[in-house]
């Protein structure tokens, strides 16, 4: 595995850290369905929360309407609808972002609640 993929994956086990520790319940963690990923999918309350993770070495977009692309909301959508289904319960959907950058041996973590809506 490449070393994008390694830091990617320590990005989303950061993320997922963040989420516990904010008492989300963590569902399921790299949820596939057709050619869709969802890298995090939480509950908390009565959400069902989709998390796109973004992690990156240095600087960070700063739009981040320019990371997540139209194509990339449509299979996520579509994975979601997919996992909802399958749940079976009346629960809403919310769509997150959470970036995750190195800043020398730190991470700097935010996370973009409603960071894009699927319709």
């Amino acid at each position: 595995m490449g070393n994008h993929n390694n830091f990617g994956k320590l990005g989303e086990q950061k993320a997922t850290t963040f989420l516990l520790d904010r008492g989300y319940k963590i569902l399921e963690r790299n949820y596939r369905y057709l050619h869709a990923e969802i890298d995090i999918i939480a509950q908390k309350n009565n959400y069902v929360v989709i998390v796109e993770v973004k992690a990156r070495n240095t600087g960070f977009l700063e739009d981040i309407s320019n990371v997540i692309t139209p194509k990339k909301v449509k299979l996520l959508t579509m994975a979601a609808n997919h996992y909802v289904e399958q749940m079976d319960s009346d629960v809403e959907v919310r769509f997150d972002v959470i970036t995750v950058v190195k800043k020398g041996d730190d991470f700097e973590i935010e996370h973009f609640e409603n960071a894009f809506y699927h319709f």
